[in-house]
């Protein structure tokens, strides 16, 4: 490079750099610390969502989280960590040659749990754990002093960030779950001394109008338990869900209270200590409460979410992001913490658990190329944020995680692939995004859909050889205001037809009253209608979890495959079913059906099948079908099933 270039390119040079993308009438700033403000904010473009920088570029978030340095020491808690001083004199100089590499990669934004701008000096979001540090989340939300408290502690928790312009905003608290089940047994449990309990028992009262009959024909309460009051004076005592009631509607409605609170709570809160920082909310995990995601919409300027990539191929599931935008009203997105690991790595990590896990550092570096122009072409997206700098220290952290996620190793070397891949790809994403908001404003025309033929392995636990694009069974319908959780693929071969999904639901079987067995009526429960031309036959794939979850043993969920005769469920010899998803709440599964188990030799000579396709969730909260009538209806309705063409490969 010349000495000399004029300011104006050398602008221009970095905010191609940090994946900002020049707004008409706006002039670069090459240092935020010039900008006329600290403000950052959101704006749509060309059907696009972006953050505005306080120069007031459009900017892409490509972000790295856990930017800290490392552990206290190398041999933290008697375990190989990574450490700055390790590799450095001193932390400046370790700050300096890490926002190099960084740089040099394509990243652009510090994420959760990195050093703040005034150490790290680059867009910025913290986590602040307001809702822990306040003591919402699991103490008692429905407190008078509630919010007082969470004000003091957001002014507190702002004060090393507020009016630095490289600080974006913030998010409230990581993962807070909103797992359905454990709010109601939890606070169920606690003396009637908490507020929170009253305001439970009070919604259980004018729920069922004051009639304890009616509450217990979907709930089982303790043994001694005999009315709403003795349930709000009863203490460290559960009542469970009642098998075949509808007990979960209210359950439902109990979520949706809590979560409102909070995230109105930490508007007021954070608006009154930072008014300036935008809101991120909680990063939720990697699965989402639908009744926890609506309440959240007026509360929020984004919504973060942490996100597991749903294919080792880098694939994305389409309902996830659909169904976000549905709940929020088009609310912009952040992705604040995506992986991949890879059983082959330089620290020792052995990624035990059902987190993103591939064999190679070559399959880890493609699944991420892919994944990351995935992202990119949401048009919804604000970012996406790596998790994380430094893998796992040798043995696991602390809690017990233990993955290959770093960028760098535990002796801080790169891992080549991986870096070498986002070097290539992160500058182009912003490009990418630009044209999705382009596309969404003029979508493509439609094409009706085949059925593609595949190769399908059926026992591999993964779905690398599912053509997903092409296989995804469009317009499944969720009656409003519900949307649909889960995506199904059809595919077939000489040898017989195939489904899969991969579908979000949650069950944790502290709720639900049973004797020895999961009952298959609170199941999670795929219809399949299928008629190839010799007579309609109806199907069901139930995923059965156990009655209690053994610590540290993965897929004790089962995939239950049948045909169903006059609602009896018959075992189809010929066929099989394979679950290999997270036990709760990301579902995977696949299902084989034999050409010979609907009395054919081999794929009808018509080319051609009629299919139906209904999805019930764990305790019939839930359904969504492909005719758009509800899942008693909709296989039983012949007329209604769609004519499908088999396709080619």
């Amino acid at each position: 490079m010349r000495s000399g270039m004029p300011q104006v390119w050398s602008a221009l040079i970095l905010l191609i750099c940090l994946g900002m993308v020049p707004t008409p009438h706006v002039h670069a700033c090459a240092d935020f610390t010039a900008a006329p403000n600290a403000q950052w904010q959101i704006a749509t473009h060309e059907g696009a969502a972006w953050l505005l920088t306080p120069c007031g570029e459009r900017f892409w978030s490509i972000g790295v989280n856990v930017l800290d340095g490392g552990y206290p020491s190398r041999l933290h808690e008697g375990r190989l960590s990574y450490h700055w001083g390790t590799f450095a004199p001193d932390l400046p100089t370790w700050i300096h040659s890490t926002r190099q590499r960084l740089a040099a990669w394509g990243f652009n934004t510090a994420g959760g749990w990195s050093l703040g701008p005034s150490q790290l000096p680059m867009p910025f979001i913290a986590n602040l754990e307001l809702g822990r540090q306040s003591r919402f989340v699991w103490h008692d939300p429905f407190r008078p002093t509630m919010e007082a408290e969470m004000r003091t502690w957001a002014q507190q928790l702002v004060a090393p960030y507020k009016g630095n312009p490289y600080r974006i905003g913030y998010f409230s608290d990581n993962e807070i779950g909103w797992w359905y089940s454990a709010l109601f047994v939890y606070y169920l449990q606690l003396p009637p001394s908490n507020h929170t309990k009253h305001k439970l028992t009070g919604l259980l009262q004018e729920h069922y109008a004051n009639d304890w009959e009616r509450f217990v024909r979907d709930f089982v309460p303790p043994p001694d338990v005999l009315s709403f009051a003795a349930l709000l004076q009863s203490h460290d005592v559960k009542t469970h869900l009642r098998p075949g009631g509808t007990g979960i509607q209210v359950i439902r409605r109990w979520t949706s209270l809590v979560a409102e609170a909070y995230y109105r709570l930490v508007q007021r809160a954070m608006r009154d200590a930072d008014p300036e920082a935008l809101i991120f909310g909680d990063r939720l995990q990697i699965y989402y409460d639908p009744d926890a995601v609506r309440p959240m919409t007026p509360y929020l300027d984004a919504l973060a979410t942490n996100y597991d990539v749903d294919g080792q191929d880098g694939s994305l599931a389409r309902y996830y992001f659909e169904g976000l935008r549905q709940l929020t009203q088009n609310k912009p997105v952040l992705v604040s913490e995506w992986f991949f690991a890879a059983q082959e790595n330089r620290s020792g990590s052995l990624n035990k658990g059902h987190l993103m896990t591939v064999p190679t550092q070559a399959e880890r570096a493609k699944g991420a190329h892919a994944a990351a122009q995935a992202f990119a072409k949401l048009p919804q997206m604000l970012g996406i944020h790596w998790f994380q700098y430094y893998d796992h220290p040798f043995g696991g952290r602390p809690d017990g995680e233990d993955y290959n996620f770093g960028l760098v190793d535990l002796y801080d070397q790169p891992y080549e692939a991986l870096t070498e891949v986002f070097r290539q790809v992160n500058p182009r994403l912003a490009a990418l995004h630009q044209e999705a908001g382009h596309q969404a404003l003029h979508p493509p025309a439609r094409t009706p859909f085949v059925i593609p033929e595949a190769q399908i392995h059926l026992h591999d636990r993964a779905l690398r050889d599912w053509p997903k694009e092409r296989a995804l069974v469009p317009d499944l319908v969720a009656p409003a205001p519900e949307v649909v959780f889960g995506d199904v693929y059809l595919a077939w071969n000489q040898a017989g037809l195939y489904l899969a999904t991969i579908t979000m639901d949650y069950y944790d079987p502290e709720l639900l009253a049973m004797e020895e067995s999961f009952p298959l009526g609170e199941a999670l429960r795929f219809d399949w209608g299928v008629d190839a031309g010799t007579g309609a036959q109806r199907f069901a794939l139930y995923i059965v979890p156990p009655k209690v979850f053994v610590k540290d043993v993965q897929h004790q969920t089962q995939a239950h495959f049948c045909r169903l005769v006059h609602e009896a469920c018959v075992p189809v010899p010929l066929a099989s079913a394979s679950y290999f998803g997270a036990d709760s709440p990301r579902i995977t599964a696949e299902v084989a059906l034999p050409w010979a188990a609907l009395g054919l030799d081999g794929p009808p000579a018509a080319g051609t099948i009629r299919v139906d396709l209904a999805v019930t969730s764990y305790h019939r909260a839930r359904w969504m079908s492909w005719s758009g009538q509800p899942p008693t209806d909709s296989l039983h309705d012949t007329t209604a099933w769609h004519t499908i063409r088999l396709g080619g490969r």
